[in-house]
């Protein structure tokens, strides 16, 4: 008989797709939201509108969002993105700036709010999550725009960046705190792509034993003449917690650092998972020290954001499973690392499996984070709120959905203007 073939994870589960936009409102909600929250938590992923996708980082991008004010939950609400490929007028060129699924994260700047992913322009998305377009700031973005951008808290300077598989491989910009695009700077890097799996329709990157991982560090403001390379242990990095310098000008890089990643192609499945690690680079330093924090296996690192660029102290983390298709076989877990005093805290979700958890600020205290959970028993998911400071606590809060959120990526508060 033929083998059937598996489902792949991110298609199985809670992973897998919702195929409705609804909107509910006046949640319910189990303890009390606290009224100095008063904006929309929103959390962006990948949901494909058929129901399927090469692979999990390729699915339509849908924004599910919750509204918060004066200790109410007003609404609940989940939008598709409504790029050309959701509405069928995508591009067939992998290079097309226009040619995005905006499924990765969100950020608010300047009084807008951008839908991203790593190989296109952002989609300016509105307060009911309505699509707006593509942003282009006037004309002087030509490059795409990271998921994954920085706001300097000092400055209010959007810091990211764009790569391309061609010349000039990655350009790195800043755009200032009323939202212009004021700098843009050229690296020319090499970098690994292969084109035949891009028209594919899959992911366009595999391991590579033969390629030596780097670190590039370049003072803010300066050339690229100033651009220097520092080595590091080979493995693979999505996401970092944060970065800053110390005194004697060493840098610090707190990352969830994997030993390698999609040997024999990206949709491989098994990995070991990330673990918290530590890169330390000294002044003129060629190559970096490097220390793992923790054993236990986390993903999607995050701050008190008033702390970008800065030494941060504390560190938050979703502590995971062994990989994405184990990821449903425990109870799912918060980490509060006190990396200032060696201490850390958990939250345990039992019978919950988290998403990515945000912080936000308010208060005297520490503020809190947030984000959704899906409820294996409810068969539905909550947006939980916890202390920042005691998150091994009960949740201050928990506004009840009335239906799952799928396992997604990044989400961002966004409080009232």
């Amino acid at each position: 008989m033929p083998e059937i073939e598996a489902t792949p994870y991110w298609l199985d589960g809670n992973f897998a797709p919702v195929q409705e936009e609804i909107t509910s409102f006046a949640l319910e909600v189990e303890g009390a939201v606290p009224p100095e929250l008063c904006g929309l938590y929103a959390r962006n992923g990948a949901n494909p509108r058929d129901g399927h996708s090469g692979h999990w980082f390729l699915g339509d991008g849908m924004i599910h969002g919750v509204a918060l004010r004066e200790g109410r939950a007003d609404w609940y609400r989940n939008r598709w993105v409504r790029t050309p490929r959701f509405e069928g007028r995508a591009s067939r060129n992998p290079l097309d700036l226009r040619g995005s699924v905006a499924n990765t994260s969100l950020v608010a700047h300047a009084g807008r709010t951008f839908a991203l992913v790593e190989n296109a322009l952002p989609m300016r998305i509105g307060p009911e999550l309505e699509t707006l377009g593509y942003e282009d700031f006037g004309g002087r973005l030509t490059t795409p725009f990271t998921a994954h951008p920085k706001i300097c808290p000092e400055t209010g300077e959007l810091h990211f960046f764009g790569y391309s598989p061609l010349p000039p491989y990655l350009t790195y910009h800043v755009a200032d705190a009323a939202g212009a695009l004021v700098r843009s700077l050229s690296l020319l890097l090499p970098v690994v792509f292969d084109m035949g799996l891009a028209l594919r329709g899959t992911m366009p990157f595999a391991w590579s034993d033969a390629h030596a991982p780097r670190l590039g560090v370049l003072p803010r403001g300066a050339g690229a003449e100033a651009l220097r390379w520092v080595a590091v242990e080979p493995g693979y990095v999505f996401h970092v917690g944060n970065a800053y310098e110390e005194a004697d000008g060493t840098l610090v890089l707190d990352v969830a650092w994997y030993r390698e990643l999609w040997r024999g192609g990206p949709s491989a499945a098994r990995f070991e998972p990330a673990r918290l690690r530590r890169w330390r680079i000294g002044p003129g330093a060629d190559r970096a020290q490097e220390t793992d924090l923790d054993e236990r296996a986390i993903e999607f690192p995050r701050i008190d954001e008033r702390r970008t660029g800065l030494a941060h102290g504390v560190l938050y983390a979703v502590q995971t499973g062994a990989g994405p298709d184990e990821s449903e076989a425990r109870d799912g877990a918060l980490v509060r690392y006190d990396l200032a005093h060696g201490r850390d805290a958990m939250h345990v979700f039992a019978g919950g499996i988290p998403s990515e958890f945000a912080h936000v600020s308010g208060g005297s205290g520490e503020g809190w984070l947030m984000g959704f959970v899906y409820d294996r028993v409810r068969g539905a998911s909550d947006l939980v709120i916890l202390a920042a400071a005691d998150v091994a606590a009960a949740p201050v809060a928990r506004v009840r959905l009335p239906r799952r959120v799928p396992q997604g990526f990044h989400g961002t508060w966004i409080p009232d203007a």
